[in-house]
């Protein structure tokens, strides 16, 4: 299989946007963005240091520690 020229690339793209439509292309480059924007600020704050710390005392606030809910209702069910 040889490499794909730039030739069949647009037309690749042209078809696509044909089927699909830009509004919709367009929405879903958008959530993709949102979606890694998302993940690397995520990472950011886990690299930082006392990030845990500061979850420990979101925790001793009085919210919810989600994996603490999600544990219990795993054991209602049995």
């Amino acid at each position: 299989m040889g490499s794909l020229s730039i030739w069949h690339w647009l037309i690749v793209l042209l078809i696509v946007a044909l089927v699909f439509g830009t509004k919709k292309l367009r929405n879903i480059g958008g959530d993709l963005g949102g979606a890694v924007k998302g993940f690397k600020e995520g990472m950011r704050e886990s690299e930082e240091p006392g990030s845990q710390e500061k979850q420990r005392e979101l925790s001793r606030d009085g919210t919810v520690d989600v994996e603490a809910k999600d544990k219990s209702r795993s054991n209602d069910y049995r």
